[in-house]
């Protein structure tokens, strides 16, 4: 009988008194959040989600792990990639840039699968030295419900996502900023019809990212990007 494998997935953290429904007095008081729709992709193809919270030792738990998925949210500290910000739309979290790096780091070292999605796929890119465009507004389509479809994908002939999901896919799209000059060891596998990329792939390592959001389609029992993760997980 073959073991589920465990997938950590990086949530943010927020004063209770951010959320809806805690009293304002909850100002010191930390919650932490997960965008559940990425548990049940993992769920779905046959993993168990591991939700992790700052703190946690990144080496220690990515040697119990069997995968690591990097998940959407604020905008990556421009600091990282040597530049100045340029907006505020989604305020850096830097506690949770420097934990994600470092899960990073221990995944890269212990060669485990990581799937980035979106803030993910461009934490890959920064991680290897890359940049990104701060805000690009036309992309941002939080006007419409987040599974909606606003464009295509054009995949490489030959590479992971073109084998997953063939010569295209239409995807959703609820980001702000997109990948500038490519980091290190990665090749580019998919772009949307304005030139964006929406697909990274590294030359050596079982890394794959993607700048849409899979987990919110209503393809997503079907998705075979969550597929890739667990069937390499397994391994």
């Amino acid at each position: 009988m073959t073991t589920a494998p465990l997938i950590v997935i990086p949530g943010r953290r927020k004063a209770a008194s951010q959320v809806e429904g805690f009293p304002s007095s909850f100002t010191t008081v930390d919650i932490d959040l997960y965008f559940a729709d990425y548990g049940k992709g993992v769920i779905e193809w046959g993993g168990i989600p591991i939700y992790v919270p700052f703190g946690v030792d990144a080496v220690d738990i990515i040697s119990r792990a069997d995968g690591l998925l990097l998940p959407g949210g604020a905008d990556l500290d421009p600091g990282l990639y040597g530049a100045e910000s340029e907006t505020d739309q989604f305020p850096v979290e830097p506690v949770r840039d420097r934990f994600e790096l470092d899960l990073l780091d221990a995944a890269i070292a212990k060669g485990k699968p990581v799937l980035g999605i979106c803030r993910g796929h461009q934490l890959l890119n920064v991680h290897a030295g890359g940049t990104l465009h701060q805000d690009v507004p036309p992309h941002s389509r939080f006007d419409l419900a987040p599974e909606t479809e606003i464009h295509d994908v054009t995949f490489e002939p030959g590479s992971i996502l073109g084998g997953l999901y063939g010569p295209e896919r239409s995807v959703n799209s609820l980001h702000h900023q997109t990948i500038d000059r490519l980091g290190d060891g990665y090749t580019v596998t998919g772009r949307s019809e304005d030139g964006t990329i929406e697909g990274l792939e590294h030359l050596e390592l079982p890394i794959v990212s993607v700048q849409w959001h899979p987990e919110m389609m209503t393809t997503r029992p079907d998705d075979p990007l969550f597929g890739w993760l667990i069937d390499l997980a397994t391994r």
